[in-house]
């Protein structure tokens, strides 16, 4: 078989499986990466994000994730919703965070994937990773022609816009490299100008720890009285800089049955979101990305926004 044969049978194997996009690129250090990713975390725009510390070296060479590594296959799976919230008044939660948590649902496909490959390809040794470890998943999807990197630092695809989970299989087998993408942002700066909190702090670089997806997720101490009025209304995750990006006009429904919207969240009214008990939110975020933030999470960026 050859290494043509074998990437077509991949690509077509992940878009029976549901993912949009499947691209590949050839596994090796990230050159450009390096120098960006130093400069970010010696100014400590990870915040108290300190994982962002460790394994500086794998993030940048996969080959350290997985010996002999020759293919990063990059995938996509689209979560834009069909419906929103009902109550615009209602503290908001990230469309991303709708259905049930993408982590369950994309390694199940991955394994599916890898085991396709190990089946019909050969034997392989690699790994799944889905946003749990040290990859810059983003940069691979760029090297492998699935989108360029906007100004927000998300992965934007020309055809349908950013409102997608990336997912990544490192395999070692040989397989066609796909070429990457421009960068069509133009002079546009209104994910820039549209951010609450200033995150943005220039072209194509987020300060981790003024960003309000930080403040209502990653965040495990009280939130800042500078950042008072400034959160959106959002009570987990943001979705500003994507929702004012041009590119998003071609976003679709995605058709994944797992992320489909909970009726319940999309039905809260505000009075629900600040009246919300402990037997609620398990029962509402049951299987949702909500969770990572526990009830006790919640409540204090629930109390963050309660108007005085």
């Amino acid at each position: 078989m050859t290494t043509s044969q074998a990437t077509l049978m991949i690509k077509n194997e992940a878009k029976r499986l549901g993912f949009d996009y499947c691209g590949v690129s050839k596994a090796g250090f990230l050159e450009e990466e390096a120098p960006r990713l130093e400069n970010w975390l010696r100014k400590e725009m990870q915040g108290e994000m300190n994982y962002m510390n460790n394994y500086f070296d794998m993030r940048l060479d996969p080959r350290l994730l997985v010996p002999d590594a020759k293919s990063v296959i990059s995938l996509l799976l689209n979560y834009y919703p069909a419906q929103v919230q009902a109550d615009a008044k209602a503290p908001k939660i990230s469309k991303y965070a709708y259905g049930k948590d993408y982590h369950f649902v994309i390694k199940e496909k991955l394994s599916e994937l890898l085991n396709y490959i190990n089946i019909t390809i050969g034997s392989v040794d690699g790994r799944a990773f889905v946003d749990s470890a040290p990859v810059l998943d983003r940069a691979w999807a760029k090297r492998s022609g699935l989108g360029w990197i906007g100004k927000n630092s998300n992965l934007i695809n020309k055809r349908s816009g950013s409102f997608y989970f990336i997912a990544e299989l490192i395999i070692d087998l040989e397989l066609d490299a796909d070429i990457a993408m421009k960068d069509y942002c133009g002079s546009c700066n209104r994910c820039m100008e549209a951010c609450p909190t200033q995150a943005i702090v220039a072209p194509y670089v987020v300060d981790g720890s003024k960003c309000i997806s930080y403040y209502t997720i990653e965040l495990k101490n009280n939130l800042p009285a500078e950042a008072k009025g400034k959160l959106d209304n959002w009570a987990f995750g943001c979705d500003v800089c994507q929702d004012v990006c041009p590119w998003n006009r071609f976003a679709k429904p995605n058709n994944e049955p797992h992320f489909l919207p909970n009726e319940e969240l999309l039905g809260m009214t505000a009075r629900d979101f600040y009246e919300i008990t402990e037997q609620t939110f398990k029962r509402v975020f049951k299987d949702s990305a909500v969770k990572r933030t526990k009830f006790g999470g919640l409540k204090r960026n629930l109390e963050f926004l309660k108007p005085d």
